[in-house]
């Protein structure tokens, strides 16, 4: 009762050198009761036009006998390409993987593969009606392998139906489908309209009307919104990127909101890293010699730990209902790894106690760059950080721009952490002088 598949390694490449011997290894398999025959483009050089050919002469001898599939690797970036092709020319099985993981350059990604099928071929396929989950799917795999995703991955990646140019969004909105293949809610994906120096006055305007704010008439609003692009262009211009930092241009669009109360502000903070050795070279071998320090896998890292001690201090609202307007301060010390993760705990002890949803944010991705290299240790520095809510599954990330690391890492931090409480954050004018 055993369906038996037969990959035939190197088909491709081998029917290209010899014909007939390739084709006599499929009928041996055929007659050997094989059901199912999988050509292989083992190497990845195959053109599409070369799968398609191929491929319709094994359907004329073999197509009425078994089912016919393809196996394509991904090095010349023709695995998806080669796929449907394969798929149109009449086999009846494709194989890949999920996100295109595989040796080398990778397989065929299922992820492109699915979808086109699905959407553009009409084929009807049995997964057709879980289309939807496609995207977690893949974002599901990278987060178990500890691999940041691909944002630029078709269907899937956060990017692939992101909006820059002002005149996109404005058509966008008239009519969803002149800049977007398929509507990006067909495989759980979803329209995002990034804010850049690029940007018009379309695109905030269109984040407002996400937000469902009340900021006025549509003349306020349109005001508004010009006021918010000048300052995104100012801080572009001083290194700040806001494509992949969302949250911060919510944010900035929240405190130009009359109304809006910012949950918490942070009143003062230091950071200090202290140390015995400073010969890391030494340090380090002693302490992987000595089996010191590892991870949880019992891999020797020889790096030591909670070497940092941040103290912060926040004021907030006594009363995390808001029924009150009572301030507390609270001094909260912590410490950690380095700096920015001592800092980010200390923030975190302080605000849990009256925002206790807080337990479930957790830092993702935490990346730093260097704007000004010639300025040496003086170099600005931008800091992006990305967070997750382990309860609901949300990410979004913050971005700031300072030549004191610390102080960029912080004012990031800040903003995550406000914009995890933005929907509790009081409706009021309190002045948190």
């Amino acid at each position: 009762g055993r369906k038996v598949m037969v990959d035939l390694e190197h088909f491709f490449d081998g029917h290209k050198f010899d014909a007939g011997y390739a084709l006599d290894c499929c009928r041996a398999a055929v007659d050997a009761g094989a059901e199912v025959l999988v050509m292989c483009d083992t190497n990845g050089g195959s053109m599409p036009w070369e799968v398609e050919e191929i491929t319709r002469g094994a359907m004329e001898e073999f197509g009425g006998k078994v089912t016919l599939g393809m196996h394509a690797h991904n090095d010349c970036g023709l695995a998806v390409a080669n796929s449907l092709t394969a798929a149109k020319a009449g086999v009846g099985l494709i194989q890949g993987t999920i996100n295109g993981i595989g040796e080398r350059t990778g397989n065929a990604d299922l992820c492109s593969i699915v979808p086109s099928l699905a959407l553009h071929v009409d084929s009807k396929m049995n997964c057709n009606e879980h289309l939807s989950e496609i995207t977690s799917l893949s974002r599901f795999l990278d987060e178990t392998l500890n691999r940041p995703p691909n944002r630029g991955a078709p269907y899937v990646g956060a990017s692939a139906f992101a909006h820059k140019g002002g005149l996109h969004v404005a058509a966008l909105e008239r009519s969803p489908d002149s800049y977007q293949h398929i509507d990006p809610t067909k495989v759980g994906n979803q329209l995002r309209v990034l804010i850049s120096e690029l940007s018009g006055r379309q695109n905030i305007l269109g984040k407002i009307k996400k937000l469902d704010l009340d900021i006025g008439d549509d003349a306020v609003v349109a005001e508004r919104a010009l006021v918010i692009l000048d300052r995104v262009k100012k801080l572009e211009s001083m290194g700040y990127t806001f494509e992949g930092a969302d949250a911060s241009v919510e944010l900035m669009i929240l405190h130009s909101t009359k109304g809006y109360c910012p949950p918490f502000r942070v009143l003062d903070y230091t950071a200090q890293v202290f140390d015995t050795n400073v010969d890391s070279a030494s340090r380090v071998m002693a302490l992987m010699e000595n089996g010191q320090h590892s991870n949880d896998n019992g891999d020797r890292l020889g790096f030591s730990r909670n070497m940092a001690r941040a103290t912060v201090k926040v004021r907030l609202l006594d009363d995390p209902n808001h029924s009150s307007e009572e301030f507390l301060d609270r001094l909260e010390v912590s410490e950690g790894d380095g700096p920015v993760d001592a800092l980010a705990t200390a923030l975190k002890k302080a605000l849990s106690p009256s925002h206790p949803c807080l337990e479930n944010l957790r830092l993702m991705d935490y990346k730093v760059r260097i704007l000004d290299p010639e300025s040496a240790t003086r170099a600005a520095t931008r800091v992006m950080i990305e967070f997750k809510d382990d309860e609901t599954n949300e990410k979004w990330s913050t971005v700031s721009v300072d030549r004191n690391i610390i102080s960029a890492s912080l004012n990031a931090l800040v903003d995550g952490f406000e914009y995890a409480l933005k929907d509790v954050a009081a409706t009021c004018e309190l002045d948190f002088e």
